[in-house]
């Protein structure tokens, strides 16, 4: 049995969390609940629960500032909110989990279930210090990105990157240093995530890094290489938009 808190500033959202976990969620037992940064970083000091829910929008405040005050996050932590925002784009990047309000049951129980699996501190620690921070960067080019693997968790800067490419619904990293990386998320997640500055969807298969582009060859129904020598398709309807992208970072 996980010992959880539920930290929402308003009332209505924690009773409505509440008795979705003691419905759907027997193995989680809610130990307290807070309403704002200070209460809730007094009650996680009481507790010391195993897993957290968080809302971002905290009023005043932040969920961040619940997190800004802890040196070690001993407990596991899943954020909530009424909002696609800049905030869960960071989240997304550090690979950590939150559920978008209404909260859907399948989405909490599958939460639920990776908090029960034991986290390495370290790591998770790391995906931590990864969030805060781009939380606080202003330039959103050459940032690092937490990948989840089958094997664990890799840190890797943007800058690195060659190209992505599709592979049903998993995406294929491949990296300046030859090694790659299969993560199972669709192409589109990373479309979204990487900074849009520097990275370019040229084909449904294809998210390259504009920044490792050779040369356009227009030759053979026309591809786009590669510094690392790899040939990269390019679809006839990006073309222009990809010299024009290309133009600007000259």
């Amino acid at each position: 049995m996980l010992q959880a808190i539920i930290i929402e500033d308003e009332k209505h959202s924690q009773a409505t969390l509440n008795n979705l976990l003691n419905d759907y969620c027997t193995d989680i037992a809610v130990a307290g609940m807070a309403s704002s940064v200070e209460s809730a970083i007094d009650l996680i000091k009481k507790i010391e629960p195993d897993l957290v829910f968080l809302d971002i929008e905290l009023h005043p405040g932040t969920g961040f500032d619940v997190i800004k005050a802890f040196d070690q996050i001993n407990f596991e932590i899943i954020f909530t909110t009424a909002f696609e925002q800049y905030a869960i784009q960071a989240i997304k990047l550090s690979s950590l989990d939150y559920l978008l309000k209404p909260i859907a049951i399948d989405d909490l129980q599958q939460a639920v279930e990776k908090c029960k699996k034991k986290t390495n501190q370290t790591q998770y620690q790391q995906q931590m210090n990864l969030l805060l921070s781009e939380l606080g960067q202003s330039n959103q080019e050459g940032r690092n990105i937490c990948l989840a693997t089958a094997e664990g968790i890799e840190f890797i800067n943007e800058d690195d990157i060659v190209y992505c490419e599709a592979n049903g619904s998993y995406t294929e990293f491949t990296f300046k240093d030859g090694h790659t990386l299969l993560v199972s998320k669709h192409l589109k997640e990373y479309e979204n995530l990487l900074s849009p500055n520097q990275f370019m969807r040229v084909h449904n298969s294809f998210l390259i890094n504009l920044r490792e582009v050779q040369r356009l060859v227009k030759s053979e129904g026309g591809y786009i290489q590669m510094n690392n020598g790899s040939s990269i398709n390019i679809s006839p309807k990006k073309r222009d938009e990809f010299m024009e992208r290309m133009k600007q970072r000259i």
